[in-house]
């Protein structure tokens, strides 16, 4: 071994050295690593955002039967749906530029504290209960008596740290509280104002056609800030009725089956397909006919919202018709406008749809009455 340090120099230098293979290997690693982190923020973070688009016209008679069977359509009622999707960055910023998407944050959609399986249930309650009341209005339009049977409670919401959430999910069907049979909502609660907070009560549900039960101890339901109303026992359920619309003749019973179509705003188009399946003949005439519009037992129109997508949907599927509901213009607040907004979406696309106001199910049967036959 030399005295002179150069061998030592030698070997410090051969332990710091790098082939320049192995530095341009680790840069090369390292930028795959950065390029996958952005590639998987860019189409896998979701946003807390939904997409609204146009989304298909559905004939609806393959979804509405009535027991006694329907004479042929020679055209087509058809409801409306919105598309809706969750929001990554790139989806995000193609809404941003795209006329026909509409961007809405999720905490405007839902309910405080609702999560997004409970809307979901919530959307598709309220999709049966609008198909009764589409029957119920067209069962009164073609004079067939009815009756109204009481199915239970659905369970649409639970609030987070009370006692029903320990067991129940949204969508639940409530069927007793301890020995008391729950046709309505009224019968649990007034079996629960009869309890104390901290008092035991077997609830038994149906889940997925399986019936199960469990017992739960009341809680103190929350309270608003500064109130002074005296703290009352519960589960911390948001019920809701369930109902069906039973003819008195069996041959006019109605069965509807719309897949996982969920909301309100197809209950002016089911009314009218079941009124037209009552009644002998053809209110579409051979014309292709769409809508949109919630209805209520007396054949009441109610406005809805994404209008201007379910034109571009309905245009889309050769629709020569649509029904939109009447605008609401209150003196207080801000008004919402149904037709105008369908009438603008229309020219926006060019569509040559005639673009009709309706407040009422007689609005729009009057109008197809008007309507000369089409020729095939």
């Amino acid at each position: 071994m030399r005295d002179d340090g150069k061998r030592d120099i030698r070997e410090w230098s051969n332990a710091n050295y790098r082939h320049p293979r192995t530095g341009r290997t680790r840069r090369f690693l390292l930028s795959v690593l950065i390029g996958l982190a952005i590639l998987y923020a860019i189409f896998f973070i979701q946003l807390p955002y939904f997409i609204f688009m146009p989304g298909t016209a559905e004939d609806i008679k393959p979804m509405v039967s009535v027991s006694r069977g329907a004479d042929p359509e020679k055209g087509a009622l058809m409801l409306t749906t919105v598309r809706v999707s969750d929001t990554n960055i790139t989806n995000y910023l193609l809404a941003l530029i795209n006329p026909y998407e509409e961007l809405q944050p999720k905490s405007s959609i839902f309910r405080k504290g609702e999560t997004e399986s409970e809307y979901s249930s919530r959307q598709q309650y309220v999709m049966i209960t609008s198909q009764s009341s589409a029957i119920e209005a067209a069962y009164k339009k073609a004079g067939v008596p009815y009756h109204i049977n009481h199915e239970g409670v659905r369970v649409l919401q639970l609030l987070a740290g009370m006692p029903g959430e320990k067991v129940l999910k949204a969508g639940d069907t409530l069927l007793k509280i301890d020995v008391k049979q729950i046709l309505a909502s009224t019968d649990l609660l007034d079996y629960i104002k009869t309890k104390k907070i901290g008092d035991s009560v077997t609830i038994t549900f149906s889940r997925d056609k399986t019936e199960q039960s469990a017992t739960l101890q009341l809680a103190q339901l929350p309270q608003t800030p500064g109130s002074k109303e005296v703290p009352r026992a519960g589960l911390g359920i948001v019920p809701a009725d369930m109902q069906s619309v039973k003819p008195d003749q069996a041959d006019k019973q109605v069965t509807i089956k719309a897949g996982e179509i969920g909301g309100p705003s197809a209950g002016l188009m089911f009314s009218l397909e079941i009124f037209n399946q009552l009644v002998p003949g053809d209110i579409t005439k051979g014309h292709r006919i769409a809508g949109t519009g919630t209805i209520d037992a007396n054949g009441l129109v109610g406005v809805i919202g994404g209008i201007q997508h379910k034109i571009v949907a309905a245009d889309k599927a050769g629709a020569e018709i649509f029904f939109a509901p009447k605008d609401i213009k209150p003196k207080d607040g801000s008004p919402i406008l149904n037709y105008t907004t369908a009438v603008e979406r229309a020219k926006q696309i060019n569509s040559k749809m005639k673009i009709v106001e309706v407040e009422t199910m007689d609005d729009a049967l009057r109008y197809l009455e008007s309507l000369p036959a089409k020729s095939p």
